[in-house]
């Protein structure tokens, strides 16, 4: 004969089972529900983060974009609003932005420390290749060529899609051919022209290469760089 136990309805079990370990499923459904709650002001949290920090942040580039004069430094003002809104998508661009201004102040290592930190901090950023370039054009800036050559190379190398590789390129032709060095600058800049034929830099580029192609006439001949001209359609009558 089964026990009495056992003939209970399925839902009799469950209260006999509830009534017998009361304090563990009380205490199991209360972090449930703490759970719960902390999962919600999180993200509620999270957004109101944000749009504060979007709202310091435009505080801060608004006028700069206008011209505005007076408060503190831009550079200073982006770093605060990266401080005091930390883990922001606002405060990952006002990084970015305070080393952008630093370099445009001309203060250039400070300008590097925080393109470094920018890409050390945000590897996974669709800006880390600007951040890169950044970085690269403030060594050659101060005049550190052998690190700028090396850093632009290596964006190039491990970044191959981004959209500041002509830029690094086009630098890279301008150092080789300060370094005396055409044949490098050349295929840098052909690099560019091939490659952005209807962009003001790729322009520039053919320029170069036609220039370099002037001065050393002993150069290896190459293909012709396609010009920047649209092609036109005829219409049949």
């Amino acid at each position: 004969m089964e026990s009495d136990a056992v003939q209970l309805p399925i839902g009799h079990k469950a209260w006999a089972w509830f009534e017998a370990n009361k304090k563990q499923a009380l205490m199991g459904a209360g972090a449930v529900v703490v759970l719960g709650a902390i999962v919600a002001f999180y993200f509620y949290h999270q957004g109101e983060q944000e749009q504060a920090a979007a709202e310091a942040l435009s505080a801060v580039a608004l006028p700069q974009m206008t011209g505005a004069r007076g408060g503190p430094e831009p550079a200073a003002a982006y770093l605060k609003v990266a401080a005091d809104y930390p883990n922001t998508s606002a405060a990952t661009r006002a990084l970015l932005l305070a080393a952008g201004s630093l370099f445009a102040e001309g203060k250039y290592t400070e300008a590097k420390a925080q393109f470094d930190r920018f890409a050390r901090e945000h590897g996974s950023s669709p800006f880390t290749g600007q951040a890169l370039l950044g970085s690269a054009a403030c060594q050659d800036a101060l005049g550190k060529t052998n690190e700028a050559v090396a850093a632009y190379n290596d964006l190039i190398r491990q970044h191959p899609g981004e959209n500041v590789v002509p830029q690094a390129h086009f630098a890279l032709g301008r150092l080789y051919e300060a370094q005396n060095d055409p044949e490098k600058a050349r295929s840098h800049y052909e690099e560019v022209a091939r490659g952005n034929p209807y962009s003001s830099l790729g322009s520039e580029a053919r320029i170069r290469v036609e220039e370099l192609n002037v001065k050393y006439p002993k150069l290896l001949p190459r293909t012709p760089i396609p010009t920047n001209t649209m092609p036109m359609t005829i219409e049949k009558k």
